[in-house]
């Protein structure tokens, strides 16, 4: 196994665009499809900036008060909102990122489409997550309840969804999670055929792609452990 800590941050990139290259290929897909968001959070703006030297052109963060102040340093770069999005910060999020792949309830999709109203933004793309685990710690809308927010956000003036996203249990056995992004999968094939799939990190990515992912948020294969929390 290679020791990504070992490299710089420009190789530990390279590798994993060689690693996503790698499995689209092998699943019969173009890997210009795949969108790799780089997980920037707890990390500071000269990391950020290093990433860009690099290549990398679109970030996440997980919070809305510790993104604010990067990306109002960062510019000409796109910025995803990948972590759970409380409804005090809907409205600086509207302002700030260019995508959010945490939408989960009716009741946060009509907050943002009122705010992008109230704040004259024409449209913002968003990903509706999806938890089907059941797992305690991790939000999303359960596949029931899910084509009644897809019919909501689709009657929706600015909001318009490009996608599902899901955060799946962590498995030492990366093996284990493929069911979990193979039925999301379905589930979009069934109800979204033409969305997008937010899906796999830096664990598990290549089996997402294998399993249809066209946005991986990678951090830690890319940046290393937690820096900071701003």
């Amino acid at each position: 196994m290679i020791n990504l800590m070992s490299k710089t941050l420009a190789q530990r990139l390279e590798l994993i665009k060689n690693q996503i290259k790698f499995a689209a290929e092998e699943a019969g897909r173009n890997a210009d499809e795949i969108t790799l968001i780089a997980v920037s959070k707890t990390h500071p703006v000269s990391t950020i900036n290093e990433a860009i030297e690099a290549g990398a052109n679109v970030f996440g963060e997980n919070k809305v008060q510790e993104a604010e102040g990067k990306i109002a340093e960062i510019e000409n770069v796109e910025w995803h909102l990948i972590g759970h999005l409380q409804s005090n910060k809907a409205r600086k999020a509207v302002k700030i990122f260019d995508v959010i792949h945490t939408v989960d309830s009716i009741e946060l999709a009509e907050r943002l489409e009122r705010i992008c109203i109230e704040e004259g933004r024409a449209e913002l793309k968003v990903f509706v997550q999806v938890d089907f685990a059941g797992e305690e710690t991790k939000n999303g809308i359960k596949e029931d309840d899910l084509p009644k927010l897809l019919e909501y956000v689709g009657n929706c003036k600015c909001l318009k969804v490009i996608g599902l996203m899901q955060i799946p249990p962590y498995f030492e056995e990366v093996e284990k999670v493929r069911p979990f992004f193979k039925k999301l999968r379905e589930i979009r094939d069934k109800i979204l055929p033409d969305g997008k799939l937010s899906m796999g990190m830096s664990h598990d990515f290549t089996v997402a792609i294998e399993e249809g992912a066209t946005h991986v948020r990678v951090g830690t294969a890319i940046f290393g452990e937690r820096s900071y929390q701003r």
